[in-house]
């Protein structure tokens, strides 16, 4: 099934729910002010988003992951994306160093395309940008560069290069 509407939903930023559940909560700023680069996942599952997220900070984290919010599923708890969940989720884990986003499957793209489109009726921070990546090695490839302190262009180009890397 297609979505012919691509405007995203539109809530007060005041009311959104948060993207971020207590078992994988948003690291605080560090110490200082010096933040880094947040990071996004969106899925059309909460569990595959919430998984690949998990491994992404596992392998490349290290002890002090940047931040990273996982959203998955619709409003209504069941598969889809939610603009209002990753706008949510971006805002949770801004540290005022831009957003990477990275999206599983063509209509969590179209999702966000939309949601970047309206990207100040949706209160989101800036810069937010879409990676151009597979979904699990680039979000690897991400949190590693974000968390190494790597800016928004380092973050999205370590995730876009996942796609020249061969696997034979």
């Amino acid at each position: 099934m297609h979505r012919t509407d691509h405007r995203a939903e539109v809530i007060p930023i005041s009311t959104a729910p948060s993207a971020v559940t207590a078992e994988s909560p948003v690291p605080a700023p560090r110490p200082g002010g010096h933040g880094r680069v947040g990071l996004v996942l969106v899925s059309h599952s909460e569990e595959l988003a919430a998984a690949a997220g998990s491994l992404a900070v596992a392998l490349g984290g290290g002890p002090d992951p940047a931040p990273v919010a996982t959203t998955g599923g619709s409003l209504a708890d069941g598969p889809g994306t939610s603009a209002v969940l990753v706008a949510a989720a971006a805002r949770r884990v801004d540290q005022g160093h831009g957003v990477a986003i990275l999206a599983d499957l063509g209509t969590a793209v179209t999702t966000v395309h939309a949601l970047l489109a309206a990207a100040d009726e949706h209160g989101l921070p800036f810069p937010v940008r879409l990676a151009d990546a597979p979904f699990v090695e680039g979000a690897v490839a991400a949190v590693a560069t974000a968390t190494a302190g790597g800016d928004l262009a380092a973050v999205l180009d370590a995730a876009e290069e996942m796609y020249r890397q061969r696997k034979l």
